[in-house]
């Protein structure tokens, strides 16, 4: 693995950290290139991220938090909670329509593309109105319940992009190394209603991000019936990088081997990756904070994907073999 994963930053000269730990060992762990490409600081461990879409899982946690507490079902409909919902066009769309990408909502206008429930169509307005239903039934702005969850989990250098402290901030660039231009007002532009914090707007790092994905697979956030419906396929979806792959509440998941939970992000600059496989109990996450937008997406997720595919096939070897030790042990 180390191989493979190392020969993927050097193929792309990958400026960015990627981890892997399995429960509390690290597997492998790099950091290349830079924090700030203006004053040329490195990056490293402590570097914190803009996750873009991978705060979707958080969004998801949050209102799955206040189905538990009794303050909402993700069955409502959204107009229960939200008066601009209240007309014939909107008032049947749903939140579990909203957490899994099924509400027809455009992002673009004020229209519907779709009727509630017919197709997925990736929508940052539902989470962004996910995030006022989960302030509504709260009674406490979304930061305030995101920053609970950090605590919980012990996520020490995670923020939103309306907290951050300023220390370690991997900011934004794009381009390459040789020819970069910073992303302007970074994390702060994060926040506005374009983009919204809980649709793309947490930063954290690497070690954080197991340390969430540890506590909510192992079922330490959710009750177990809320995690199931988390994880439980109930859209489907064809990714423009990574393919046809299945769609639960605000995660995404393979439709074949291995068994795996995964979420790509990107906002201007900053692409990412988090996956779990939950029979290894083990975590991938992959960041960095520069693209080249010239080239195009598919162009700058190219080292997030091979690393994908490397670690789907070592979990699918690992798997073989520990079956094929089971049937010797069994036969002995």
């Amino acid at each position: 693995m180390q191989t493979q994963i190392d020969s993927v930053f050097s193929k792309y000269q990958f400026n960015g950290s990627v981890s892997v730990i399995k429960n509390d060992e690290i597997l492998y762990q790099k950091e290349n290139g830079f924090e700030d490409f203006n004053s040329k600081k490195k990056l490293d461990e402590n570097s914190v991220f803009a996750i873009a879409s991978l705060s979707k899982q958080f969004t998801a946690a949050l209102v799955l938090l206040q189905e538990d507490q009794g303050k909402l079902s993700t069955e409502d409909q959204v107009s229960t909670y939200l008066s601009d919902f209240q007309t014939k066009e909107f008032q049947n769309i749903t939140i579990q329509q909203l957490l899994n990408h099924t509400s027809g909502l455009s992002d673009f206008g004020n229209g519907l593309h779709s009727k509630p429930g017919e197709k997925f169509k990736y929508s940052n307005k539902g989470f962004r109105l996910l995030g006022e239903i989960i302030e509504k039934v709260s009674g406490k702005s979304y930061d305030e319940n995101v920053q609970e969850l950090f605590e919980k989990v012990r996520m020490k250098n995670s923020f939103t992009a309306n907290n951050f402290n300023g220390k370690n901030f991997a900011s934004a660039f794009t381009g390459n190394s040789k020819n970069f231009q910073e992303v302007e007002n970074m994390p702060k532009r994060l926040a506005k209603k374009e983009i919204s914090v809980p649709a793309g707007g947490i930063l954290s790092t690497v070690s954080d991000l197991h340390l969430w994905n540890s506590a909510l697979y192992s079922g330490k956030i959710l009750k177990p019936a809320s995690l199931k419906k988390f994880m439980e396929k109930s859209s489907d979806r064809k990714h423009q990088i990574l393919g046809k792959m299945g769609y639960g509440f605000g995660i995404m998941m393979n439709l074949g081997k291995p068994e795996a939970y995964f979420h790509t992000g990107y906002v201007k600059g900053s692409p990412s990756l988090n996956i779990y496989y939950p029979e290894t109990q083990t975590s991938v996450i992959i960041l960095s904070n520069i693209a080249d937008k010239s080239k195009g997406k598919f162009f700058i997720f190219k080292p997030h994907k091979e690393i994908k595919q490397i670690t789907d096939a070592i979990q699918i070897s690992i798997i073989e073999l520990k079956k094929d030790l089971l049937k010797k042990n069994s036969t002995e």
